[in-house]
Parts: structure tokens; C-alpha cells; sequence
């Protein structure tokens, strides 16, 4: 799977949106690394998704990531409590 800093990295936009959100980019290093859910939106654009638990809440860190590069980019990233609006049941 991707990870930064090997084969991976974060685009400025990525790492501003996520410094705004209060996402530690170790988290979405962990994510990245072990995603539960993959999944493709559209060709070359791949969401990588795992449950979170942030200050004692349980929230959905969703990593989108430009994979029809070398090396693939993390484009943006956010957290959502709700994770069943975006969960996918059909993996």
C-alpha cells in the first residue's frame, strides 16, 4: 500500500487542508498503511478509508489519493463522524 515517504507523497493542498482540520499526518500515514476500505471514484482516484478514534469519538478518516502517478499523491484527506454515510458495505 502506499505510504509517504517511500513510495507516496502529500501534495501542499493535502497538507494545509489537513493542518486546518486538525489531522495529524501520522494518522493518515496509518491509514495509508492499513487501510479496512479501498476503493476506486473515478479512474486514477483511489479513497483509502479506516475508522479513527479521535478524543475519545469514533470518526471516518477518508485519504484520497491520486494513484495514476509515480509516485502516487494524497490530494486531500478529511474526518467525518459520519462514518455510515460513507462506509461501504459492498467490499
Amino acid at each position: 500500500m502506499l505510504q509517504l515517504g517511500s513510495r507516496g507523497s502529500i501534495i501542499d493542498h493535502a497538507r494545509s487542508e489537513c493542518a486546518r482540520r486538525g489531522l495529524p499526518l501520522a494518522v493518515i500515514a496509518a491509514v495509508l498503511a492499513r487501510p479496512e476500505q479501498r476503493f476506486t471514484v473515478r479512474p486514477g482516484r483511489d479513497v483509502v478509508q479506516s475508522r479513527v478514534l479521535f478524543e475519545e469519538q469514533l470518526y471516518l478518516v477518508r485519504v484520497f489519493v491520486e494513484v495514476d502517478r509515480d509516485p502516487a499523491e494524497v490530494v486531500t484527506a478529511y474526518r467525518s463522524s459520519k462514518i455510515g454515510k460513507y462506509w461501504r458495505n459492498d467490499l
